[in-house]
């Protein structure tokens, strides 16, 4: 694919594609003025939004690796020209009538630009068709809502029809108070969803992002069949805080992060943001080679 043909994106689908992961990452008008500077907010360091759209928003200083929006994650993965959006137009619904929810949703919609959580699609990573589900932490903490279950559950009944590999990166605090039992259903539709899709024979690979909490922890992200997470990223079921208020101790340093759970098995690999789509190729290459030798 030639140079102009990434600049000018022919199908319209792939155009707004483009033009939402541009406004994720900041650099889509009226937020890109450059010079531009971004402050880490880990190390204090600056560095231009040039510099951090480069390095996938992970510190160019101290490699802390930032929230990214849903549609730029799926651009750092998803091979150009491939995007197409599943279920687009499922939206949350305030089933419990709660407090000022509707306003908190209407606002959390126009600062991100999302009608929910979750974003799911469908594309090619390293030329294998794949389904793609993102979280994304900046609407309402990427919180389990009955829209994100029915999403998540909608992305990976579409892949076991299809018999396409699965990919969820998670980033999430866990179910959303505003929709109560609701909520927690999710956990149990979105596992169910899973182990029908295991019995069909697929392959799921869950990516842990910053943070992963709550009972998307204590469902659809734990049940990979290759678990994958960022470096740094806090996974657990509850936080080190209440955990720590709880127990009366001190957690030991770097507890509950990517790296310590590595450690203890729960996860398989820490992989760099800027190393993860080669490192996805390769999985699903392996895994699309192995299928067609049965």
């Amino acid at each position: 694919m030639s140079a102009i043909e990434k600049l000018f994106p022919t199908s319209p689908q792939e155009r707004s594609f483009q033009m939402k992961a541009r406004r994720d990452a900041g650099t889509a008008a009226p937020n890109w003025v450059p010079p531009q500077f971004v402050e880490c907010k880990k190390c204090g360091r600056r560095a231009t939004r040039q510099a951090w759209v480069k390095s996938q928003y992970v510190c160019p200083n101290c490699g802390v690796h930032l929230a990214i929006g849903a549609y730029y994650r799926l651009s750092t993965v998803l091979d150009h020209g491939t995007f197409k959006e599943l279920n687009p137009d499922i939206a949350p619904n305030d089933v419990l009538h709660f407090p000022d929810y509707q306003e908190k949703l209407a606002a959390a919609s126009v600062k991100t630009g999302l009608k929910e959580a979750a974003v799911t699609a469908i594309g090619r990573i390293g030329g294998v068709q794949t389904v793609v589900a993102v979280l994304d932490s900046r609407f309402f903490m990427g919180s389990m809502s009955t829209a994100v279950g029915e999403k998540i559950t909608r992305a990976i009944e579409y892949a076991a029809d299809k018999h396409l590999p699965l990919i969820i990166f998670s980033a999430s605090g866990g179910a959303r108070m505003q929709e109560g039992i609701f909520s927690l259903m999710q956990m149990a539709k979105t596992s169910a969803a899973l182990e029908r899709f295991n019995r069909s024979g697929g392959l799921y690979i869950s990516v842990l992002t910053h943070p992963t909490t709550g009972g998307v922890t204590a469902s659809f992200a734990s049940l990979g069949d290759i678990t994958l997470a960022e470096p740094g990223a806090l996974i657990g079921f509850a936080g080190p805080r209440v955990i720590e208020q709880t127990i009366g101790e001190k957690l030991p340093a770097g507890f509950q992060r990517s790296e310590f759970q590595l450690e203890h098995g729960f996860v398989d690999q820490v992989v760099p943001r800027t190393e993860l789509k080669e490192v996805l190729t390769r999985i699903l290459q392996l895994h699309t080679q192995g299928r067609k030798r049965r």
